[in-house]
């Protein structure tokens, strides 16, 4: 049995250190936290769970705080997680399995993240790495932080990829709940991915960042900037961060009411194609385009597709939307079957009253 520190890096968290580390203890792991300066209640009240406090004098690099908390555990394997990072679900037994199949590998969790002021309450489920072994892998970047190896020729390798596996653990990640939340994290975040593309220069993944931070702050023009921008420099596909940097250019397109541009991602059909978000994108693309007919057909593939991270995009999103195009059509019974068969989606429920 492979034995876990958790390991844990706060500032300023006491609205939400102790149901995150409450969370925590059907693991019964050791919890490592390391302070960087917090002047609320944080340390006091992580204090009733573990013993092991530290404090790092923070210098702008979140690495070097993961760094320099990982070193501190008992344990060789270490899972990261954020104090707005609540563990919701997890199979402990087969947790421990697993890790004995993949020693060399890193373990990524599911993660929930809200998406705030979506009239569905929707949600974003991602597998995110935050499991790894110290003596193999090592936290890199200053910010948006990655766990790489720190020798290549020690572990697996896809490409220029490690490779990873999924572990039963999913956290909710409550720190998105609310729109200034985002927009608040996108602030930090750009001051310091803006400082890394000056000193370390470009690269696709700190473009990705930076559309991401402009998505947050509500500025789809310049996040679709930063995504084509980390795209042309041709990312190994291999990372999932690339999958999705290539449907939020789309999602952004869609925004700017760039339809025609929004077509050139049909050119990534077949590395996509098994992503029910990346179908339904090219559904919505296609209709706004007024191929209707090709739209309807990308919608029902949506359905089929169980791999997905936005909720909605394989269920009542491609339903809503084939109809709108029926509606549109004047073909009003066929829209209203599929409306109905949209559940207790909001806009659904809206245009059925509208035309019944």
């Amino acid at each position: 049995m492979s034995e876990i520190s958790v390991c844990i890096i706060s500032k300023n968290e006491e609205e939400n250190i102790e149901k995150c580390l409450r969370a925590i203890t059907p693991l019964q792991s050791e919890i490592i936290l390391t302070d960087t300066g917090s002047t609320d209640n944080t340390v006091e009240i992580a204090g009733k769970y573990t013993k092991n406090i530290f404090h790092f004098d923070w210098c702008d690099d979140f690495s070097a705080a993961r760094n320099y908390c990982a070193a501190r555990a008992s344990n060789d394997w270490i899972l990261f997680i954020d104090c707005d990072e609540y563990l919701v679900l997890a199979d402990i037994l087969r947790l421990n399995a697993i890790i004995n199949e993949h020693p060399l590998e890193i373990g990524m969790v599911n993660r929930i993240s809200p998406y705030p002021g979506d009239e569905s309450n929707q949600s974003r489920h991602d597998f995110v790495a935050r499991l790894y072994n110290r003596t193999l892998y090592s936290y890199k970047g200053r910010i948006q932080e990655t766990i790489e190896p720190i020798n290549t020729d020690l572990v697996p390798m896809d490409y220029d990829s490690p490779k990873y596996f999924e572990i039963p653990l999913t956290f909710y990640h409550a720190g998105f709940e609310t729109i200034n939340n985002r927009r608040k994290k996108a602030e930090r975040d750009l001051t310091l991915l803006q400082e890394t593309l000056r000193t370390e220069g470009p690269t696709p993944y700190t473009y990705y960042q930076l559309g991401k931070c402009y998505v947050a702050m509500k500025d789809p023009a310049l996040a679709a900037h930063y995504f084509y921008s980390g795209i042309s420099l041709h990312p190994n596909p291999v990372h999932t961060y690339v999958h999705d940097m290539i449907e939020s250019y789309g999602f952004c397109l869609l925004e700017l009411k760039q339809y025609d541009k929004a077509l050139s991602l049909e050119q990534y059909y077949e590395l996509l194609e098994g992503r029910a978000d990346y179908v339904y994108l090219m559904g919505l693309i296609y209709m706004n385009n007024a191929r209707y007919d090709e739209a309807i057909t990308q919608f029902q593939k949506a359905m089929t597709i169980k791999n997905y991270s936005i909720e909605g995009v394989n269920t009542y999103a491609p339903k809503y939307n084939i109809g709108l195009i029926y509606e549109s059509l004047g073909k009003r019974d066929l829209a209203l079957e599929y409306y109905r068969d949209c559940g207790a989606y909001g806009p659904a429920l809206k245009r059925i009253a509208a035309i019944s």
